[in-house]
């Protein structure tokens, strides 16, 4: 699967500052809340929320966003949990509220988890943009799709298949069992496997909560339930970083195909090694990006999430708003051998 044209072309010009740009959000200085807040100066105050601190999925999406804040001209924050969970977001909407931030840029640990809190920081006049993982719709002003759930199970799918010869036991190391995005991706998955893999058999979907060990462990656990294992989906980019890890070091190496969602900084060496095939993920750099410029265009009235609504996100041009607030970036891409290492974040 391809990006389109547009889309590719916008990639190859974000990894050139992809470093500089996790380097900057890196330097922010950090509060007491365990958040870090970044230099801006500007009428519009955009605050990232990720699930967590600390995940490089994230660390890359909030320099997007801080990249794009920095260019129009605002004051950009990220803040934030250091683990995932449903209602540890709770208290950082709350306290952007009390401080009047005009915009909040949230991907969402739990659909429904932080919706009061929404609704209060709505009414104290602040937009709420998700990305990522949605809430409810009902809870935000404008989601910002990496891509669309059917192209993510999709592409998830044929390359699990296509690795193990469209046959065999597979199974699903996913984040958070309460994670909009990946439910979602996984029920779609289901759905595939069934109307036209039928020689593909899903024995097990299992949970690591996006942390490192957790998601090891997992892995290590989901090979010894089930001897006969070809392949795993791992739809979240700590999960096959910590699978590949256990993976590259144990007699499954090379056996049981191990694809999914992940950036190629975390996969570059064990593609290279011979423990991954290829994984897919979008840019998420170019995803928080698109969702700072989507926030500026609410905070200023140029959109309210109608359908058809329409503005201009920087480099990456114009974008329209679809049915149920929803902006979608683009397809996701497929990474492998041949292409990895014209990427850099």
């Amino acid at each position: 699967m391809k990006f389109p044209q547009r889309r590719l072309a916008a990639l190859a010009s974000v990894t050139l500052v992809a470093t500089m740009g996790l380097s900057a959000c890196g330097n922010n200085d950090t509060s007491s809340n365990g958040g870090s807040s970044g230099s801006g100066g500007g009428k519009t105050t955009v605050t990232f929320l990720p699930k967590n601190l600390g995940n490089p999925y994230f660390d890359t999406s909030d320099a997007g966003g801080k990249k794009a804040v920095d260019e129009f001209g605002g004051t950009y924050a990220e803040v934030g949990p250091d683990t995932a969970t449903p209602d540890a977001q709770v208290p950082f909407i709350n306290t952007a509220a009390q401080q009047g931030v005009k915009a909040l840029v949230i991907s969402a640990d739990d659909p429904k988890a932080i919706c009061n809190a929404i609704g209060t920081a709505q009414s104290a006049g602040t937009k709420i943009v998700t990305f990522d993982s949605d809430t409810s719709p009902s809870c935000r002003d404008l989601f910002i799709n990496q891509a669309t759930s059917e192209g993510i199970a999709k592409t998830e799918v044929d390359q699990v298949a296509k690795q193990i010869g469209d046959t065999g036991e597979i199974a699903i190391l996913s984040a958070a069992a309460n994670a909009t995005n990946q439910n979602a991706w996984i029920d779609l998955m289901k759905k595939d496997l069934a109307a036209d893999h039928p020689n593909i058999k899903l024995v097990d979907v299992v949970y690591g909560n996006d942390d490192d060990q957790t998601s090891f462990d997992k892995t290590a656990a989901l090979l010894q339930a089930h001897p006969n294992l070809k392949g795993i989906i791992s739809p979240t980019t700590v999960g096959i970083a910590a699978a590949a890890r256990y993976l590259s070091t144990s007699q499954h190496q090379g056996k049981v195909a191990l694809t999914g969602l992940g950036t190629p900084n975390q996969m570059r060496e064990y593609v290279k090694d011979g423990t991954v095939t290829s994984f897919a993920l979008w840019n998420p750099e170019d995803l928080g990006y698109l969702a700072a410029y989507a926030a500026k265009a609410l905070v200023d009235g140029d959109i309210t999430g109608k359908t058809g609504d329409k503005f201009k996100a920087g480099k990456l041009g114009s974008f329209t708003v679809g049915d149920g607030a929803t902006v979608l970036l683009g397809d996701p891409f497929v990474f492998d051998k041949s292409n990895i290492d014209q990427f850099k974040f």
